[in-house]
Formats: structure tokens, sequence, C-alpha cells
């Protein structure tokens, strides 16, 4: 188990905040894998501010889903602290703060991970939001702009001066964005030198890679981001693993199409037909990867405008591949 101020996860695998992909529908399929916790898509406190509909619906906390992490991203100590309270209010578990996205429309505003360069500004984002909130407050973030400016050892201890009840971090520099590979000897830098939990984040595609980063580094908790799209199963054989040590296998095809068929059916009722498919698009893309005729099947999914047409096609492509006919 893995305490986080008041909040208990009953095992470290976390699901990763991830833009346009951890909205309600995607964490319900995730949760049926028993994660310890999972975290919904960074939401912009500035958006907040402004009562944007569509902010305030990314949010959409179920009972089922807890305990549940919001991210929150901005650069107004103010206005972040707001952010807070309303996600608290909404009733979330803990609030987490993104200071790594390496988005250059994010970074251009002074958000995200342009928060690396300006300690400072970061410092008082975390005071105020810690101070704004009931729950525990945790704070993600990568190692630094590049390599030439490592800045997490130094966040990290000032995220943990100010209240943070957790820290998370992606071990890639902004300039790597997704490239190249993760640095876990920082995960092991900032595990010996806090006292607060430390959660690890960066190459973790496979359950023995979440036990060897935890074994590694001596971290609390292994986050699992871009490894589980299209695999959210991901998380159930990583948990599966860590606790009897057996390797089990992915589910079998039949099983991948209901998954698939159950996030569409809740992504459609979450956001509407027409929405929920142009949203499915990039999931089914995916889902099939690597299945003989993919590439042929996701073109007809980009050209599909009904959840009929939709639910058909895919029944005819997981009989196909069953029969071993796709081409």
């Amino acid at each position: 188990m893995v305490k986080i101020g008041s909040v208990l996860l009953k095992n470290p695998v976390i699901l990763a905040p991830m833009a346009g992909v951890t909205d309600p529908p995607f964490r319900a399929i995730v949760k049926g894998f028993d994660p310890g916790l999972v975290c919904g898509e960074m939401v912009s406190a500035m958006a907040l501010h402004y009562q944007s509909d569509k902010t305030r619906e990314m949010i959409g906390i179920d009972e089922g889903e807890k305990p549940i992490s919001i991210q929150i991203f901005g650069s107004n100590p103010r206005i972040m602290a707001e952010a807070a309270r309303f996600i608290e209010a909404e009733g979330a578990d803990l609030i987490d703060i993104n200071m790594g996205c390496p988005v250059p429309k994010v970074v251009k505003s002074g958000e995200g991970a342009a928060l690396l360069t300006n300690l400072p500004l970061a410092e008082t984002i975390i005071r105020e939001v810690v101070n704004s909130v009931k729950i525990p407050v945790t704070v993600k973030f990568r190692l630094g702009w590049d390599r030439d400016r490592i800045v997490a050892p130094e966040l990290a201890r000032i995220a943990e001066e100010q209240g943070a009840a957790a820290v998370a971090l992606h071990a890639r520099t902004r300039e790597q964005f997704y490239q190249g590979k993760a640095d876990w000897s920082y995960i092991t830098e900032l595990k010996q030198k806090l006292r607060i939990p430390v959660i690890g984040n960066g190459d973790v595609d496979s359950p023995e890679a979440a036990k060897a980063m935890l074994e590694q580094t001596g971290c609390d908790g292994v986050m699992i981001g871009q490894a589980a799209l299209g695999r959210p199963w991901l998380f159930g054989r990583v948990v599966r693993y860590l606790e009897t040590g057996r390797l089990f296998p992915d589910p079998p095809l039949s099983e991948q199409f209901r998954i698939i068929e159950k996030h569409l059916q809740l992504q459609t009722i979450f956001s509407g037909e027409q929405r929920g498919l142009l949203e499915m698009r990039k999931h089914l893309s995916w889902y099939i990867k690597g299945m003989p005729g993919a590439a042929k099947m996701r073109d007809k999914v980009n050209t599909m405008m009904t959840l009929g047409e939709l639910k058909q096609a895919l029944r005819e492509f997981e009989s196909e591949i069953l029969q071993g006919t796709t081409i």
C-alpha cells in the first residue's frame, strides 16, 4: 500500500494524467483493471476561472473510480489555488500540479514545463495550492528543461518544504518530450532525499519494467501513461505481477474486442454519439495497432459517423481476424 497524505492506495500502480486521453470513460476502463490510483487529464486553471463548461465536464468524477487525482496547470498562483478549491469541491481525493507538460502552446504561456525554468514561481504556486485545500496536493514534473538545466532535485525539495504530499517525476527533460530513455537515477536520488512518497514515471511499459523501477529506485509508486494507450489491461497485468510474481499474457483478442465495445459505449454516453465517435477514433487506432488489416480498418473507422456503423464494422473486423481472413 502507498499512503499519500490522508489517501491510502491499495497498490503502487497509477494511471498517469494524459491530456485528451484520461477522461471519465478511459478512466472507467482502466479502473476495471484495479490500479491503486487513476488521474484525470490536466485541466486549465484559467479555463475553470472563466467557468468553461467544457473544462468542468472534463473532470466528471464518479464515486466508482475513487481514489482519483485531478491535475491542474497554470502560472497564476491565485487562480491555481481557486481551481484547486473547485476540484476539491467536485470530490477529488488529490490535486496534482502539472510542471512537466512539454507541449509548445502550454509552455509558451509560462505553464507546464516552463515552470522548470522559474522555480520561485513554482514554489509560490505549490504553497498557494497546498494552503487552499484540505486534500493532499502532489506535484508532477520532469528532470529539467534540458540536460544542462536539471532541476528535479531542487524542485522536489521545494515541493516537500511547501507541503506537497508526494511528487511524481517523469524522468525525461522537456527537450526530450517522449523520446529517448528515461533516466531513473534521478528517481533514486529523489527517493533518497525526500521524506514524502516519490512516484516514478517513464519507460514503464511492461510488468517487468514496473517491478524493475520499484526495485532499482526504491520509489513508492509507478505511473503508467503512453504504454497503456490501446492496452488498458496493462494495469491488470502489472498489478498481478507485483502481487504474485506471475506474468500473465494480454487478454485474448475476443476479450480485447469486448473492452473496445465497452469503451465505445461509455464514450458515446459521456460525450454524445457524434462527439464520442470522433473521440474514439484515436483510441480505436491504438487498440487495433499491430492487428492484421489495422491500416485499412483505421481508414474505414475515420469515415463513420454513426454508432451502428462503427459497431458493425468492429464485429466484422473481429470476425475476420479470428477467422484469419483479414488482409
